[in-house]
């Protein structure tokens, strides 16, 4: 038996996560063809949209899709966009190694959080075609542009490289460019026209980012134009640090390990939000923590205690400890009027309305939910509303039936306010767009391809008042 043992131990192997998404790939959106291409386009507008604005720079984004083989499916995607470019260190990190980012620790609304998205790209297209992805990045302080061939060991989750080197990166007018970062991939993909595609992604795109001027040239050499409609760009979002409702037993236990604080009331005080002076003594009263005890020297029955506490499950003078709300600068909501603009360009309408909720907190993460709905000539009158779903100004094209967002515009009765729906029960009927988006800093998917929204019953309250409201002032304008 004890040589069974042995051999079983033997086999075990740790799989490295790059290998782990190799096999994996459906997690990370690329499950069927048409799908495949909108994941390629979407995680690459993603991330020249945040570059750009983290520079603050109004984003000129431009995506080219060409079918080299119609038999085989291979087609080749080229975005480019004015952002502030990679130095070429970071181009092997950023484009060969999953979960490398600068998103995933801190806490404040970003399109990407797992630092998973281009690699991804990267490595679906050395699976489906053997073909490395060509970056070309131009940084200002720079006279010419770093261009370099990136592909993936799974293996050992890095890039490998080929073909480096500078060129000069001219423009069709002959001038040099700035500043900025193209990528030319080529993959096993279908390009679709419809609901889900590209052209769809990119229109539900320029809604809900006004300030983006965006040109799709699909494989029929068709040029789509979406211009920017305002010179703003979103409010600049600061991380903002943990608050003690958000907090789990094990994240805790680690920020003790790892503290240096010399006192329990300052490595509170210091580390969440919500965290006043005197709170800070509260809860550890409550928890019967020595102040002066270090973070270091806790004890595992105290760290459960803490968040006992945290959780208001442990009590003084028959009270939880009271926190205050995290600060909210950590979201950057779109904004009614960019709403009512984004909307408007993109659809004929006779009638708009929007509406921004204040912030809120669920499970110590602000979030903020707005709403807009557009009622219009050129839209069927028999067929449900168009539902536009967004999660931090990313549109969401799949898995509609189960996502929160659905489900709240479901629960309204719109029969009162002037659309037909069946039984007072599903998406309505009526010539009619209905925008929903949340901003968070914590977004709540149903699975690593960020498709839909998972069930929470505060935001679902939420959404469900946002609509109600909204409703009213449909059924005012009918």
């Amino acid at each position: 038996m004890a040589g069974t043992a042995e051999r079983m131990a033997k086999n075990q192997k740790q799989v490295a996560i790059s290998e782990f998404f190799e096999k994996n790939k459906h997690f990370l959106g690329f499950d069927s063809l048409t799908r495949s291409l909108i994941t390629a386009v979407k995680e690459a507008v993603d991330n020249s949209l945040d570059a750009c604005e983290e520079a603050r720079i109004l984003p000129d984004i431009r995506v080219k899709i060409t079918k080299l083989d119609d038999k085989k499916n291979i087609v080749e995607l080229q975005t480019e966009d004015n952002g502030p470019g990679i130095p070429k260190r970071s181009i092997e990190k950023v484009f060969g190694q999953l979960l490398f980012g600068s998103r995933f620790h801190a806490i404040r609304q970003s399109r990407g959080q797992q630092g998973i998205g281009i690699t991804g790209v990267v490595m679906y297209c050395q699976l489906t075609t053997g073909q490395k992805t060509h970056v070309r990045s131009k940084i200002a302080t720079e006279t010419s542009a770093a261009v370099v061939d990136i592909g993936l060991d799974t293996r050992k989750n890095k890039a490998t490289k080929s073909n480096e080197g500078r060129e000069l990166w001219e423009l069709e007018d002959g001038t040099l460019k700035e500043h900025g970062l193209e990528v030319t991939c080529r993959m096993k993909a279908k390009y679709q026209r419809g609901r889900q595609s590209v052209y769809q992604y990119l229109r539900m795109t320029s809604i809900v980012n006004p300030h983006a001027d965006i040109t799709f040239v699909d494989p029929d050499g068709d040029v789509h134009h979406w211009p920017r409609v305002t010179e703003r760009l979103p409010r600049k979002v600061e991380s903002i640090k943990p608050h003690p409702h958000g907090i789990h037993l094990g994240t805790l236990q680690r920020m003790c390990t790892e503290s240096t604080d010399s006192r329990m009331t300052s490595f509170l005080y210091k580390n969440f939000s919500g965290v006043s002076t005197r709170a800070a003594k509260q809860l550890l009263e409550a928890a019967e923590i020595e102040e002066k005890g270090k973070p270091k020297s806790m004890k595992p029955d105290q760290i459960r205690a803490l968040i006992e506490a945290f959780q208001g499950e442990r009590v003084l003078n028959g009270k939880p400890v009271k926190l205050l709300n995290p600060p909210t600068n950590c979201l950057s909501p779109i904004e009614e009027l960019l709403i009512k603009k984004g909307l408007s360009k993109t659809i004929d309408s006779r009638f708009v309305t929007t509406m921004t909720r204040s912030p809120t907190v669920s499970q110590g993460n602000p979030y903020q939910v707005e709403v807009g709905l557009i009622f219009g000539d050129g839209m069927a009158a028999d067929k449900p509303v168009e539902v536009l779903r967004f999660a931090n100004r990313v549109p969401l094209m799949y898995q509609q039936g189960g996502c929160l967002l659905t489900k709240a515009i479901e629960s309204v009765d719109w029969r009162q306010y002037g659309l037909d729906q069946a039984g007072g029960r599903g998406v309505p009927k009526g010539p009619a767009a209905i925008l929903v988006h949340l901003a968070s800093t914590n977004v709540q998917f149903t699975s690593e391809a960020k498709e839909a929204l998972a069930d929470n019953g505060e935001v679902m309250d939420e959404v469900r008042k946002a609509m109600l409201e909204m409703g009213r002032g449909l059924r005012k304008h009918l």
